[in-house]
């Protein structure tokens, strides 16, 4: 297999159908076999994609953020099985410990709400401080017991850094670019608040979304608030960097510059709970500290983080034993889930030497001569729980297409396009969900749900 060429063939293809416009990434023996930019950094398409260009990675700072708290476990600063109370004793959430934050297993509640409404009423951007007066001061109940399930959190790795900076005595930022980026060699790689200080990132690439004609800066979206009003935080995300620094940063850890070989050896051992079941972190891994942990058959143990956030959808995984990494960072939203969810599956398929399979939207699979003679008897409510989480409540016509009125996880109504995908079945553009259509039912999620 040409590797260089099926890496930039697949992404010129994913290019052309609208789900990836950034960067990428692939070594193999330390060796650079692809990498490359496709597109442009900013929404008007003035600027083209440069292989420097920095991208927000959202979540895979949280490894950063890990490593930072290894680094004063080794300097005996702390320890794993330190509660949080021991730092912040204003905390009222008991026996939650440094381990199960960095397991996502803490049982902390949701920060995003309670800090823009608090950003809001004091007409200002908090720094990662207001993360210990939301826990102090919210009233919110855990979501459950320290350790009973995995359960991914962002205000665990906001406490996490806020405990970096109280333990070292500097700023979250400046720790870990002299601790962590630094040695590292990574020298455009910083924990940044452009917001928050009015900063310009140089070579920033921005996160966009799709509007009805195009697409939009993301703070010129509903995410406004979430961009601009969280800029303070840090430790889950608020990490920049490129292809070149994360590439720098693989061969760091390999070579055990940040980090010795039994502190990355704890970081990848998968955390368990307190029944004894090692965590499940829902793509068909574990999860340690700050990664995500698989072990193939044939090349050994990987670790890998995802991150999404306003536009940016980001990837890097690291092949320990095969000596591998590949580094994925994309910065428009697309509107085609099954494009997108295609196009990774097949970059991550060349890495591990297989054929991938074409970049396929659902569009591809809907062909043009659809038979609609069947449709209107789709049509209809569905019975659903009230409070059984996704759930399809009517199916029905309009200008020629079919739709469905949905209510989703958090109770929220949405419309979306059903697009057909094979016989009596159909999909949407905006999740993987397939719903199939038999006699008076609508079966999706692996459950039969009769027309009422």
């Amino acid at each position: 297999m040409d590797k260089k060429a099926m890496f930039e063939y697949f992404t010129r293809e994913a290019h052309e159908k609208g789900v990836f416009t950034g960067t990428w990434l692939y070594a193999q023996d330390g060796e650079i076999v692809s990498k490359g930019a496709i597109g442009f950094r900013d929404s008007g398409d003035m600027f083209p994609m440069q292989e420097d260009s920095i991208f927000y990675l959202a979540s895979i700072a949280k490894q950063f953020t890990a490593a930072g708290i290894m680094l004063l476990m080794r300097k005996g600063l702390l320890s794993l099985d330190d509660e949080i109370t021991k730092f912040f004793p204003e905390i009222p959430y008991k026996s939650v410990t440094v381990r199960h934050l960095l397991t996502h297993t803490g049982g902390l509640p949701d920060y995003m709400g309670w800090v823009i409404e608090t950003a809001k009423a004091e007409n200002r951007i908090p720094g990662n401080d207001v993360i210990v007066r939301f826990l102090a001061e919210s009233g919110e109940a855990p979501e459950f017991a320290p350790g009973e399930r995995y359960e991914y959190s962002n205000t665990g790795y906001c406490l996490l850094a806020q405990i970096v900076e109280k333990i070292s005595g500097v700023p979250f930022e400046d720790f870990m670019k002299k601790n962590v980026f630094d040695p590292a060699g990574l020298t455009s790689t910083f924990v940044g608040h452009p917001y928050k200080d009015g900063a310009t990132i140089a070579n920033g690439v921005c996160g966009m979304i799709r509007g009805e004609s195009g697409f939009l800066n993301a703070e010129d979206t509903g995410w406004k608030d979430y961009i601009t009003l969280l800029d303070g935080g840090a430790g889950c995300g608020y990490v920049y960097s490129n292809i070149t620094d994360l590439f720098k940063w693989d061969k760091a850890l390999s070579e055990n510059i940040v980090l010795s070989a039994a502190e990355q050896k704890l970081m990848s051992t998968p955390a368990t709970l307190n029944n004894g079941e090692p965590v499940d972190n829902d793509e068909g891994g574990s999860y340690g500290f700050g990664w995500g942990i698989i072990n193939d058959e044939k090349l050994g143990l990987i670790l890998s983080h995802s991150g999404g956030w306003a536009g940016f959808n980001t990837w890097f995984e690291r092949f320990i034993n095969a000596n591998r990494v590949l580094v994925l960072l994309n910065c428009r939203e697309t509107d085609d889930v099954r494009g997108l969810d295609s196009f990774e599956t097949g970059m991550r398929d060349i890495a591990r030497d297989k054929e991938p399979a074409p970049v396929t939207c659902i569009e591809d699979l809907a062909g043009k001569d659809t038979d609609k003679s069947r449709w209107a008897s789709f049509c209809g409510r569905y019975e659903h729980p009230e409070d059984g989480g996704f759930a399809i409540d009517k199916v029905y016509l309009k200008a020629g297409d079919l739709f469905a009125k949905a209510i989703d996880d958090e109770g929220d109504e949405m419309e979306f396009r059903l697009y057909p995908i094979g016989n009596n079945k159909f999909g949407r553009k905006g999740g993987l969900i397939e719903l199939t259509f038999g006699e008076d039912s609508v079966t999706y999620l692996e459950k039969i749900h009769k027309k009422l």
